[in-house]
């Protein structure tokens, strides 16, 4: 971004004594008529009451759904996972920590077969399966040994399911999954939650060989559930760093500078505000440009502020990354240099923004 603002600043100073003082012609024929004997495609529209909702859509800063399955979690048990098992009046063939062994180390691991060994019945399989269905199928294989053998069967250590979390959060790691559904949410703030360089809007979650994103600005701030998906194992989770969108106030406001769009839709009022405001002793009011490379060419949208009420209709421009604001001085002329000036700065910040995108 910083070879951008040098391009704009040195694109308006190669003619910095002519160009400061140069004059828009603000009647729109005048200005048609000066673009016409131009090569670059330059569209003119005048800002006003009537066209002006046609430029009030705010840009999508959150709201998309993900496109991720939302069923629910059932945990199946895998290989490495270390299972709980107790028979009710038999504690001869329930597992129990005692004299300083733990439950997990007391337990039945599932091992690299599928099975786990239990007490007269051998080898039970357990690898996908639930432990209620794994419970099920103990208490048959117990019948032949146990009248009416009533099991509990539990998870006592998640080893074989995680998710993994990089990017930019606070300290990328692996999340085991357990018998609660890990959403995307739990998985961020497990893993030291979101950098301050973090763009929620663009968390990608890798699943079965494609990548989806999900907009978890949308979650947060507008509570689309289907933007924070319960995880299923081996997700890889991927948080962006944020891209930073300005738009570009130059010319005759008191502090020229640029305004940072990243986080919020800002309008043509709001941008010109920020900056301070016109300088009143040198603007020309009538002069408020905004220049937008769009893919038919450029389009140069004027806001005449002569009266103040025009301020209104500015309320409900949006600005967009990449705008150049450019503020005429007083008296006006020269238009045509001006544009010239500009419109090379235009497309060098557009192929500067396209060469980022590699």
């Amino acid at each position: 971004m910083r070879i951008v603002l040098i391009l704009v600043s040195s694109g308006l100073l190669l003619g910095a004594c002519d160009v400061t003082n140069t004059d828009f012609p603000v009647r729109t024929e005048a200005m048609r008529s000066e673009v016409e004997e131009m090569s670059t495609n330059v569209v003119i529209v005048k800002l006003t009451a009537d066209n002006i909702d046609a430029f009030n859509t705010p840009r999508n800063l959150g709201g998309s759904r993900a496109s991720l399955a939302s069923s629910g979690w059932n945990y199946r048990v895998g290989v490495g996972d270390v299972l709980d098992i107790s028979v009710f009046d038999h504690p001869e063939l329930s597992q129990q920590a005692n004299q300083g062994r733990s439950v997990e180390q007391a337990g039945q691991r599932v091992q690299a077969d599928g099975t786990f060994f239990f007490p007269y019945v051998g080898q039970v399989p357990a690898r996908g399966k639930t432990p209620e269905e794994i419970r099920d199928d103990l208490m048959m294989r117990l019948e032949a040994y146990v009248p009416e053998p009533q099991v509990e069967v539990r998870v006592a250590s998640y080893k074989s399911q995680s998710v993994s979390v990089t990017g930019e959060v606070g300290n990328p790691s692996r999340q085991p999954l357990t018998d609660v559904p890990l959403t995307l949410l739990d998985a961020i703030d497990a893993a030291g939650g979101l950098t301050e360089n973090a763009d929620p809007r663009a968390v990608t979650i890798r699943r079965g060989g494609r990548g989806h994103v999900v907009d978890m600005l949308a979650f947060l701030e507008q509570g689309v559930g289907a933007n924070n998906p319960v995880l299923r194992p081996g997700d890889v989770v991927s948080v962006a760093r944020q891209e930073v969108q300005e738009a570009y106030l130059l010319g005759q406001i008191v502090k020229p500078s640029t305004i940072d769009l990243t986080r919020a839709n800002i309008t043509l009022t709001q941008a010109v505000t920020r900056v301070g405001g016109l300088r009143e002793q040198s603007a020309d009011a009538r002069g408020i440009f905004v220049f937008r490379d769009e893919p038919m060419g450029i389009t140069v949208y004027q806001l005449d502020a002569s009266n103040p009420t025009a301020y209104l209709i500015g309320t409900k421009f949006v600005v967009l990354p990449q705008d150049v604001i450019y503020v005429t001085s007083a008296p006006i002329y020269r238009w045509n240099r001006l544009i010239s000036n500009l419109l090379p700065t235009m497309t060098v910040v557009q192929r500067t923004g396209d060469l980022g995108a590699f």
